[in-house]
């Protein structure tokens, strides 16, 4: 797999083909697979998404805490807001859905990591719906945000513990914007455009779930992640550049995830977990652990 965006970019430009493409060649020169064995893999991955996205917008499922459910159906039939009736609103619904699954312990794909899992779907789905894309496109685009997710994993990280939730959320949130400009006819220079601009949204971001669950503030920021992926989508579409390689931003992020606190790595030792409401509502899951 490339190490690189900048190599995976010039590598697409130089053969005249997507990222996409590159991606599937790669992997299944890696691998020794042939293209379409992957790429039905991709296409299983993608039912999951769809049937997580399915049963979360139902408001049916609660976490075990009882913190998280029902949100996402709120954003499917509760009144309407200024964003009523955008994709905007519906790719919030179906980052929150994914996520609520996620709480529930129901079946989703880790795409990077299940803390955040809601991020590429909702994009994806959301935008594929509004456009009439097809599910070939749709692989293609996973293809291609796992290209970039590869890329991340190898110069910084997709791990909270390791980076803040910058590494989870933040890197959905790029792979999301860099696959769904492809999906939406972007060039590969646009793609990286759109991964820096959305990933340079995140830096910094705390991983600091409340009493160690993958719960609050996680599931809301997936909706967050997905508001930033937009915003980066519709920036490169329209041509706008951002002066940072994406490689670069990617490099940035290690580095602050190295250099950042231990409590704001997935401790639960600093920010909102630390907050005297974040203490109390853990305190109380882990009596409801114990009675239970």
């Amino acid at each position: 797999m490339y190490h690189s965006l900048h190599d995976a970019i010039a590598d697409a430009e130089r053969k005249g083909t997507t990222l996409a493409r590159c991606a599937l060649e790669i992997e299944s020169r890696d691998q020794g697979r042939p293209v379409e064995e992957i790429r039905a893999a991709l296409g299983r991955a993608l039912a999951v998404m769809r049937h997580a996205v399915a049963q979360g917008v139902t408001g049916d499922l609660r976490s075990n805490s009882g913190l998280v459910g029902g949100d996402a159906a709120k954003l499917r039939s509760g009144p309407a807001g200024p964003l009523a009736g955008t994709v905007f609103r519906d790719v919030l619904m179906k980052a929150l859905a994914v996520q609520e699954v996620n709480a529930a312990m129901g079946v989703i794909v880790a795409a990077p990591t299940a803390g955040g899992a809601g991020v590429l779907p909702a994009v994806l789905l959301g935008l594929a719906e509004q456009r009439g894309i097809d599910d070939e496109h749709l692989i293609d685009a996973l293809a291609t945000a796992g290209l970039i997710g590869a890329v991340v994993a190898q110069r910084a990280s997709l791990s909270g513990a390791e980076g803040g939730c910058q590494a989870e959320t933040g890197a959905a949130a790029g792979m999301a914007a860099g696959a769904a400009t492809e999906m939406l006819g972007g060039t590969p220079a646009m793609v990286g455009h759109a991964t820096a601009l959305a990933q340079q949204g995140t830096l910094g971001l705390v991983c600091d779930p409340l009493g160690g669950l993958v719960e609050l503030p996680c599931v809301f920021r997936n909706a967050t992640g997905a508001a930033i992926a937009l915003a980066a989508v519709e920036m490169a579409m329209a041509g706008i550049t951002f002066a940072i390689p994406a490689d670069e931003v990617i490099d940035t992020m290690g580095d602050i995830g190295r250099e950042m606190d231990v409590r704001y790595r997935e401790t639960a030792g600093g920010g909102l977990a630390a907050t005297p409401t974040g203490r109390r509502l853990a305190k109380e899951r882990l009596v409801q652990i114990k009675r239970t």
